[in-house]
């Protein structure tokens, strides 16, 4: 599956500097011509791609997650996490679904790959991934407490437009398809697990 970066909508010109190296972050700093002439410095921030997958079971259960980190409120999102370096969107996606739920797929659908804001230089990838089978047990990060909550395509629905849900890079699939019965229709099409 050939997987294309989309483009930031204000990129990191060739000519910025990095200013600052962090554990997480990068910043960026170059100057910019002002439309009256004069200059002044831009910046910007830069992180590693991110990616988000909705598991389907066979039954078509949807997993969610339950979790719980270091100095955050508990919250309810999906199984995902960090593309690390050298490795790919879809290598990170098959990463993550197995470290945080035990599960592999043998289809993968990219649903959305998109910049959440232009002042970070970040992508978030959002799969679908059916044809699951259980092969190990949880293997989470120190900083992961996670359980697994199965739900139905209703109750999914319900549950990402719920304020504890915190993958909002994506919600505006789900309330398009709240609006519109023809959107939710292809919507719930694409999380059916025969499709």
């Amino acid at each position: 599956m050939l997987i294309n970066r989309p483009k930031s909508q204000q990129p990191i010109p060739d000519r910025a500097k990095k200013v600052f190296t962090g554990i997480l972050f990068d910043v960026y700093q170059w100057e910019q011509e002002l439309f009256d002439g004069t200059k002044t410095l831009f910046e910007k921030i830069k992180r590693p791609d991110t990616v988000v997958i909705f598991p389907i079971l066979d039954d078509g259960k949807i997993i969610l997650t339950k979790q719980t980190q270091p100095g955050r409120e508990p919250f309810l999102g999906t199984i995902g996490g960090r593309v690390d370096k050298d490795e790919g969107v879809l290598e990170a996606a098959k990463r993550e679904l197995l470290e945080e739920s035990g599960y592999e797929a043998s289809d993968f659908v990219l649903l959305s790959a998109q910049h959440p804001t232009s002042k970070i230089d970040w992508v978030v990838y959002t799969f679908i991934a059916k044809n699951l089978k259980k092969v190990a047990e949880m293997n989470l990060d120190a900083g992961e407490k996670i359980n697994l909550k199965l739900v139905d395509f209703d109750e999914f629905i319900e549950l990402t437009l719920n304020k504890k849900f915190v993958e909002k890079e994506i919600l505006s699939k789900f309330y398009e398809a709240k609006l519109d019965p023809k959107k939710m229709k292809e919507l719930n099409k694409l999380f059916d697990p025969k499709f």
